[in-house]
């Protein structure tokens, strides 16, 4: 499964034809693929053991911005889950941190400033610019990959421009990966959205769908 998000570039800028990779950078790498397909199938206990493997593999470099990346690769798999909460591990080190990351953590945070569009991963740009509801789903669904595309959806949600479109396709995202975690999430999302609008008969076949992935 491809990771899209700050870190894999960096991790695995030394593959090719370069001298051999050294035994931190795939270890780190490696903790973080699997770190992240545990927290979206719902293993909290593996996603955290994962992931400090790999942050220990990091820790040996004592580069700061790769554990700052590290840090804000995790906080994206929880926005991409609708788990909004504070990037401790990335507050931690905020002071150490770059722009690009500093624009990294806002837009996660639903509070990208103008100036900090430019610096965002290219498939984000269009999506933190976005004017409308409508404009943000068509750039959400134009980014290929499956993670970034429900980071990206998690973070118009959080910024209050998450039309029905935009729910349906991280739904159809969530699913087509087999990401209990972030599929329960947005149909919890859609159920409610139809519960609100009075629409009884939607939610209901929404939370039969829920009991099945919960089954």
């Amino acid at each position: 499964m491809k990771k899209t998000i700050l870190i894999a570039a960096v991790l695995l800028a030394g593959c090719g034809n370069n001298p051999p990779v050294p035994d931190w950078q795939m270890n780190a790498k490696n903790g973080i693929d699997r770190a992240i397909d545990a927290y979206m199938e719902g293993k909290a206990n593996l996603e955290a053991a994962e992931y400090q493997r790999a942050r220990a593999a990091l820790s040996s470099t004592g580069k700061v911005d790769l554990i700052i990346r590290a840090e804000l690769t995790r906080c994206a798999a929880r926005v991409a889950s609708l788990v909004f909460e504070d990037c401790a591990g990335y507050d931690k080190l905020a002071q150490d941190a770059a722009p690009t990351e500093r624009a990294y953590a806002a837009y996660l945070a639903g509070r990208a400033s103008a100036a900090d569009i430019a610096l965002l991963p290219p498939q984000h740009q269009a999506v933190a610019a976005a004017t409308s509801d409508a404009i943000a789903a068509s750039a959400v669904q134009a980014i290929g990959d499956p993670l970034a595309r429900l980071v990206a959806s998690g973070v118009m949600l959080r910024s209050g421009k998450a039309s029905p479109p935009l729910l349906a396709n991280a739904v159809d995202t969530a699913s087509a990966q087999g990401w209990r975690r972030p599929l329960l999430a947005w149909l919890g999302v859609q159920a409610m959205r139809a519960e609100q609008a009075g629409d009884a008969a939607e939610a209901q076949r929404i939370r039969r769908r829920i009991a099945l992935v919960t089954q």
